[in-house]
């Protein structure tokens, strides 16, 4: 099933390209169904990389979802124009009194900063509190999945003696999660972050469905909120580490080349790819998890717990 997006968005493109169906509002209002209502909130300063990382992934699934571009409503970009911004995205003031069936909050790069010293913390906190009566489940990528869980939970987090930056196993902690369908046993993730969640922090509302042992958790699930926290990035292209490695290289930066990105480890050889299928089928689960569980009428999403 395709996934409707503005006619003119940049990702539209290189989806189409990549085999993605999309499609236009006359042939999405033709169908007598009602489509998911999935927003993302995108704190990256590379938004159109990220939405179309995520638009991706999002619409891997036979289901019609209506994606909604959202930015923070009182931050300046100072890498994407502003004209871009108000031609594709709202403001979360301006879609605060909408309901969403799912939400995706990504990750941003201030990895270093104390939650609160973030110049967006306060809104960042009222989204959060949001999300429990306007969102059915919720998505938090790394940034955002430790900002959401030091809101909702206290969690600590704690700075790593060095980065961890590279491509990882990671082992699956709980097959029968129904987020986790399809998954192998051990899968490969990319990884870029300097902090690690403290696991004495978690409470029992928390429950670890992916894990490494060297580099730390890496998803959680929470029914009580109904959102799952991924810390890793599934949703990174061929280049994303590769172009994360260059840019800091010429910036002079003392860095090692991403853990097992190229094959033999070599930068001057292509990145492969080796998670591209679990990439998917995350978001086809979470999804399918959504479409099962929403209320029909979502005037009633976040009414009850679900």
């Amino acid at each position: 099933m395709p996934i409707r997006i503005p006619d003119l968005l940049p990702a539209r493109k290189t989806l189409e390209d990549e085999g993605v169906v999309v499609m236009d509002d006359t042939r999405a209002t033709r169908q007598d169904i009602r489509p998911l209502q999935i927003g993302l909130l995108n704190l990256m300063p590379n938004k159109e990389r990220t939405e179309t990382q995520f638009t991706r992934l999002i619409a891997s699934t036979p289901l019609q979802i209506d994606l909604t571009l959202v930015r923070i409503t009182d931050h300046a970009s100072r890498n994407t124009p502003e004209e871009y911004l108000q031609t594709f995205y709202k403001t979360w003031e301006e879609v605060r009194a909408r309901k969403f069936d799912g939400f995706v909050v990504t990750g941003a790069p201030i990895a270093n900063m104390p939650f609160e010293e973030v110049r967006y913390w306060q809104e960042m906190v009222d989204i959060m509190d949001w999300t429990q009566s306007n969102v059915h489940n919720t998505m938090f990528i790394c940034w955002g999945a430790q900002a959401a869980l030091h809101h909702f939970h206290g969690a600590r987090r704690y700075r790593m003696d060095t980065k961890a930056f590279g491509v990882y196993r990671h082992t699956v902690v709980d097959t029968r999660s129904p987020y986790l369908r399809g998954f192998s046993d051990d899968l490969a993730i990319p990884v870029s972050r300097y902090n690690d969640i403290d696991r004495t922090s978690l409470g029992e509302d928390l429950e670890i469905l992916i894990d490494n042992d060297q580099i730390g958790v890496c998803m959680l699930g929470d029914r009580k909120y109904r959102a799952l926290y991924m810390l890793n990035h599934l949703e990174y292209d061929n280049r994303s580490l590769a172009d994360e490695y260059e840019r800091d290289r010429n910036a002079g930066l003392d860095i090692e080349p991403p853990l097992d990105l190229y094959p033999d480890n070599d930068p001057s050889r292509t990145p492969l790819n080796r998670w591209r299928s679990h990439g998917h089928l995350l978001f086809q689960n979470w999804i399918n998890e959504i479409y099962q569980t929403t209320p029909y009428d979502i005037k009633e999403v976040g009414l009850t717990h679900g």
